[in-house]
């Protein structure tokens, strides 16, 4: 299929339901994506944790094509992007299914944190090849003015774990 990469994002988000903010939906996929699913955007680390130009440009392609609607709202000082799936964009999903069981379920999840909390948990899956003490270190270092606590942190190592359990459920 021409537009696999692109039915995934759509199947991510048509399973959310619906995605409040832009930075929100790119951790929601990064974090997806450590915990084993299929996406192949490339992420390197960014201002607000990691970050995908490629899923950047795949929104928009996606919204070009009509199949995903794009809510641009005026929240106090700033704009915040609502993403749902259109009418056009479930049909082209009913033609091309996407397999990735339990991706409901971790991506529900997901959407029902807030995007502080998924940020932090993307921080320390962008560096889960270091030592925990290191990854606690550079998220003091780098979210400095998130003010993340060694709590938030605990929470966040164990909300990884109960993630890769929701998503591995099928090798069990």
């Amino acid at each position: 299929m021409l537009l696999k990469d692109h039915a995934k994002l759509m199947q991510a988000i048509f399973v959310s339901g619906e995605v409040v903010g832009r930075k929100k939906l790119q951790k929601m996929i990064y974090i997806a994506k450590k915990v084993t699913f299929p996406f192949h955007e490339r992420f390197q680390f960014h201002f607000y944790g990691p970050y995908s130009e490629e899923l950047t440009l795949r929104v928009e392609e996606l919204c070009n094509m009509g199949f995903l609607e794009e809510i641009k709202e005026k929240k106090g000082g700033y704009f915040q992007y609502r993403y749902t799936l259109t009418e056009e964009g479930k049909e082209f999903l009913n033609l091309n299914e996407v397999d990735m069981p339990f991706l409901e379920e971790c991506l529900k999840d997901m959407n029902g944190q807030n995007a502080r909390f998924l940020e932090l948990v993307s921080t320390i899956l962008y560096f889960d090849n270091l030592p925990k003490e290191e990854v606690t270190n550079k998220v003091f270092t780098l979210k400095a003015s998130q003010r993340y606590t060694e709590e938030e942190i605990v929470e966040a190592y164990q909300y990884i774990e109960a993630l890769k359990g929701k998503a591995n459920l099928q090798i069990v």
